[in-house]
């Protein structure tokens, strides 16, 4: 490859040669569903994924919830198969399968060896058109979501996760929880399940993608002949659902503060500003930058607040994109009595990013680290069937291994203290669960989102 592919929706077919010598094809049926496959030489083993570009995001008022809700009915048997039909087939050949449900995207997905592929790809197929979701079952995976989202109540960083997002994001649908509230849960019909289900999940919505061991004209009869089956009439022309809208985009006010106080050994704490969207031009920059300030154990972040200081056993940052925005954070565990010095300190850390750059030392260093981590992400057919997904949902191009490295190596360390610069100064938010009250943070973060004074140097040890 000499770039990355662009993945036109007007493009039937599309055959390219990989890094490593893996053989990426592309068809779009007539009737608008997506296929997507890479061969990779040596695999014995293949992963598939069926998609929808239709995430926690999508959702109307009184349905919140409802994609993580059929994102576990679908499991729950068709009028071919039980559920536990479903789970036999799977655990017969030592297959996995499982799905995941996004702010933008649902996928259902297996990893088997290659000779079951055909038993996965037909399987995934009926779950995924002809799911009955039977009122009794409804009822039944209505509890066990309940109980999900309990779990998760009880896990402080799955709290103040949560709570980052709603203050970053305020009122925008990229705010709310994954898998609705309890009261959402409690409150949504199935008949409403079913009109999602009904509205989202046809032809040219689907995108199918496949990893590993896999011959993709035989993918594409397997998949025609699954969906025919289920009653799907591929012979209707129609045209794959536009992409979202990618570009920045005005987002409601947030909130500067999150605390919800409770009595942990630890507080978890999370700040952060609104990032950059999935397809922005720089998004390799904020990799590198991600990487310096928080992305190992070399990272600032982990140096100044862990190995200098030892204030908390995980300290870390994260960039997150999605197609209209993003999410740049930085979370650490900690006392809560020494919530406010690390707080300090991590804005200390990211603010100096910004007034002085990074060095050749860590530039060199992280484009080393990230471009590893993108090789040895490719070893798992996981990793690459849901880079297809990504690159045709997200992206509209497939990048391989070379062009990640060719763009990585392109960053310069003024790209990345330039994007620092126009981050830090966005409204910062801080989400904190513990044994803590606003009060904790008086000074440090206004009620406007600004930053407190900044006298140059971090907090007292």
């Amino acid at each position: 490859m000499n770039g990355a592919v662009a993945l036109p929706l007007d493009l039937s077919e599309l055959r390219v040669t990989a890094s490593g010598g893996s053989l990426v094809r592309r068809s779009v049926l007539p009737s608008g569903v997506r296929i997507l496959s890479e061969q990779v030489p040596g695999s014995q083993s293949a992963t598939v994924g069926f998609w929808v570009a239709v995430g926690s995001r999508d959702e109307q008022p009184v349905t919140y919830g409802s994609t993580h809700f059929l994102e576990h009915l679908l499991f729950k048997g068709s009028p071919s198969r039980s559920a536990l039909d479903i789970a036999v087939s799977f655990d017969a050949v030592g297959g996995e399968h499982n799905a995941m449900t996004a702010k933008e995207y649902t996928c259902y997905y297996a990893k088997v060896r290659d000779q079951d592929l055909p038993m996965a790809v037909a399987v995934l197929a009926d779950m995924f058109t002809s799911s009955v979701i039977d009122p009794e079952e409804f009822e039944s995976e209505r509890g066990v979501i309940l109980e999900e989202l309990a779990m998760a109540d009880d896990d402080p960083s799955d709290v103040v996760s949560e709570r980052f997002f709603e203050a970053v994001f305020g009122e925008h649908p990229l705010g709310r929880p994954i898998g609705g509230s309890a009261a959402s849960i409690s409150a949504v019909g199935r008949d409403a399940v079913w009109e999602h289900y009904r509205a989202h999940y046809r032809p040219q919505d689907l995108v199918v993608t496949v990893a590993g061991s896999v011959d993709h004209d035989e993918l594409v009869a397997g998949i025609t002949a699954a969906l025919e089956s289920a009653g799907w009439d591929l012979g209707v022309a129609g045209s794959p659902v536009e992409r979202r809208h990618s570009g920045s985009r005005a987002l409601p006010n947030g909130s500067p503060l999150a605390i919800v106080d409770r009595p942990t050994e630890q507080a978890n704490l999370l700040l952060g500003v609104e990032g950059l969207a999935a397809a922005d031009d720089r998004r390799s920059v904020i990799t590198v930058l991600n990487s310096v300030l928080g992305g190992g154990m070399s990272s600032r972040l982990f140096q100044e607040i862990r190995e200098k200081r030892g204030l908390a056993y995980s300290v870390y940052s994260f960039a997150a994109g999605y197609s209209d925005t993003g999410l740049m954070g930085l979370y650490a565990g900690c006392s809560p009595k020494r919530s406010a010095d690390v707080a300090e300190l991590m804005l200390g850390e990211f603010r100096r990013l910004a007034a002085d750059g990074i060095t050749d030392e860590e530039l060199s260093r992280a484009r080393g680290q990230l471009g590893g981590a993108a090789a040895l992400s490719l070893e798992d057919s996981d990793s690459r069937m849901t880079r297809l997904g990504r690159s045709e949902l997200s992206f509209g191009e497939f990048s391989d291994l070379d062009e990640t490295l060719r763009r990585l190596d392109g960053v310069t360390a003024a790209q990345v203290r330039e994007l620092a610069e126009e981050l830090v100064t966005r409204p910062l938010s801080l989400a904190a669960v513990g044994a803590l009250k606003k009060s904790t943070f008086h000074g440090l973060i206004d009620q406007d989102g600004s930053v407190g004074p900044d006298d140059g140097a971090p907090a007292a040890a």
